[in-house]
């Protein structure tokens, strides 16, 4: 554990210690307040029945910078290494595959859990500011949060596996946010096709919008739970095959 704890703390200074993870941060922060002002501003304009936070995170700009998310903070976490050969060095060292994978994902998963607590401190700012009772419950609230970390945990797994594929920083983003907008529009088909064939209830299971639109209403549900993290336990299986190959390549 102390190999992995240190590999940990190595991929999380890559992260607070440069301008890139900053800029990240200041990015999500940004349109996150953009998303909260959209949903404040409909609200002022028209009756609304559902809650703020169900609105915050039910905008077309939403899904547009989330997806964008997890190419930006995993394109480098193997492509950098491999391109500059840093990667080679340490895949000859005293360590495991899997604490070289398992610290990389990590990494990525605490930073991306960091890029949401302005957004929660921007939610209990509207209480503060305003002096009325918040526009949402707190079951929302908290639901809201979990499935964006469930989210999370699956397409931060695809992103490692997407870099680990390819020495280009540029390719290894574009094929995470190619394999997350097919996942995304995915969740369509039965709004395209309708609901009555056959596979219709394996792409609601599927569809992330859908789960968002439950656990953002105060539903929680045990199945959304068994598919992300599952998929990220199998991506990372996936990711670890890849960067064990290469290891015995050399």
């Amino acid at each position: 554990m102390r190999l992995f704890r240190i590999l940990t703390i190595k991929e999380l200074k890559g992260y607070f210690l440069t301008p890139f993870g900053w800029v990240v941060l200041a990015f999500v922060t940004i349109m996150q307040g953009v998303s909260l002002s959209t949903a404040m501003k409909g609200f002022r304009d028209t009756p609304v029945k559902d809650s703020l936070v169900y609105v915050t995170f039910h905008t077309p700009l939403f899904w547009f910078y989330f997806l964008f998310i997890f190419p930006l903070i995993t394109m480098r976490l193997f492509a950098e290494e491999e391109n500059s050969g840093t990667l080679e060095t340490l895949l000859t060292a005293p360590v495991r595959t899997w604490q070289v994978v398992l610290s990389k994902y990590a990494a990525a998963m605490l930073f991306y859990t960091t890029l949401w607590f302005p957004s929660l401190l921007q939610f209990k700012m509207f209480e503060w500011v305003t002096d009325l009772p918040p526009a949402y419950g707190q079951g929302a609230l908290l639901g809201t949060f979990a499935i964006l970390m469930l989210m999370g945990a699956a397409f931060t797994a695809i992103g490692c596996l997407a870099s680990a594929l390819t020495s280009s920083q540029i390719i290894a983003g574009l094929i995470t946010i190619g394999l997350l907008v097919i996942q995304y529009f995915l969740g369509f088909v039965t709004v395209i096709w309708g609901e009555s064939f056959p596979g219709a209830s394996l792409f609601h299971y599927i569809a992330s919008q859908h789960h968002l639109h439950y656990f953002a209403s105060g539903l929680l549900d045990t199945r959304p739970v068994v598919y992300f993290l599952s998929l990220a336990v199998f991506v990372l299986f996936l990711t670890y095959q890849v960067v064990d190959f290469r290891r015995w390549k050399r």
